[in-house]
């Protein structure tokens, strides 16, 4: 049996890091629908899945959000 690995929650830095986008162009794609939606995780603390920034990485011209 293959054992997965749970779905990791990655902050902003780290996001930019991987993306190669500007905090502006990130945020310009969230509200586009074309770059995956913030997770809140706490009162004051959101994140991404990593399990979506590697979706949108495989494929960041024809990506979508989902409703």
């Amino acid at each position: 049996m293959a054992s997965h690995a749970p779905d990791r929650f990655l902050r902003l830095n780290t996001v930019l890091d991987r993306t190669s986008l500007s905090r502006a162009t990130l945020y310009r794609k969230i509200q586009a629908g074309t770059f995956p939606r913030q997770v809140k995780i706490a009162e004051r603390c959101c994140g991404w899945r990593e399990s979506a920034v590697e979706e949108w990485l495989q494929n960041p011209m024809f990506y979508g959000v989902s409703d």
